[in-house]
């Protein structure tokens, strides 16, 4: 089983999303944790409450998988772009009706989040590096992605190199200027 895990964790967003679409229930495991601790914080970012955060990144999930046995996640380079899109339209649907959309949740036959005070305290712990955030934001989207990808993910630069369509020499100083820019904004904001 580890290594069909390990195999799961080397493949490409894309190709996680194939092989679900094939019936590899795995390798949308795989694809959720590869990405769920980033939709969560960038959900919980927006929405404040630690339980509607929860509750919304499993709905984009939920709403993932529908997309993809439905064919509409054929082209999905980029699997954490793709899901904080999915995240963006969840929260917007949440405000707007006043509660969490649950129509995807409905299909795919799956409970309600609930969520424990102590899973709530490690989910607000997760999400409260608000000065990290800010300077995150400070770089391009192609260095924030590459950093995300190397530091927070933990993937190897030619997994991101293949996932994102570039040379591994152009993603190495992506990861390098946008640390050199993180540890600078973080300097000057901790002066």
């Amino acid at each position: 089983m580890r290594a069909v895990m390990r195999h799961l964790r080397a493949l490409s967003d894309q190709r996680l999303l194939a092989a679900t679409r094939a019936g590899d229930a795995d390798a949308f495991g795989a694809f959720f944790a590869r990405h769920s601790v980033v939709v969560l914080k960038f959900v919980r970012r927006r929405v404040g409450n630690a339980e509607l955060a929860a509750d919304l990144t499993a709905e984009t999930f939920a709403a993932a998988l529908v997309a993809v046995h439905r064919g509409q996640a054929r082209e999905v380079p980029n699997g954490e772009a793709w899901l904080c899109g999915i995240a963006r339209h969840k929260i917007a649907d949440s405000y707007r009706e006043g509660y969490a959309e649950s129509a995807a949740r409905r299909e795919l036959r799956l409970q309600p989040v609930i969520v424990e005070a102590d899973v709530q305290a490690a989910i607000d712990g997760l999400c409260d590096d608000a000065p990290l955030h800010t300077a995150l934001d400070q770089l391009s989207a192609a260095e924030r992605q590459a950093v995300l990808q190397r530091v927070v993910l933990e993937h190897d630069y030619p997994q991101i190199a293949r996932g994102a369509g570039s040379s591994e020499t152009l993603i190495r100083q992506r990861v390098s200027r946008g640390l050199a820019r993180l540890r600078a904004e973080m300097g000057a904001k901790s002066k």
